[in-house]
């Protein structure tokens, strides 16, 4: 089951824009549109484990929570990329 709802959470946030999220809602829809309510447990547990491993990004009031300590609603996005050595200094040496 958490192969499935990983594959969903990759699938769902493939489709939005760079930094934004998708809820749990979405996912468990996405895995089984009739019996969907009873998924989000499946999809809290999967999240937790992607984050934890730096694969995701749990959200709530749009920060990063702690996933090991969250409660209420929440959202996945994915980690921000981050820039690679060297490549802010190659963009200021361009604009020079």
């Amino acid at each position: 089951m958490s192969a499935q709802v990983e594959t969903a959470i990759f699938d769902l946030l493939a489709k939005v824009p760079a930094g934004k999220s998708i809820s749990p809602e979405e996912v468990a829809r996405a895995v089984d549109p009739e019996g969907w309510r009873r998924l989000l447990g499946h999809v809290r547990a999967t999240a937790v484990g992607l984050a934890r491993a730096g694969r995701l990004v749990i959200t709530r009031h749009n920060k990063p929570a702690d996933p090991d300590d969250f409660r209420g609603v929440y959202r996945l996005r994915l980690p921000e990329s981050e820039p690679e050595p060297g490549a802010a200094q190659a963009q200021e040496e361009a604009g020079q």
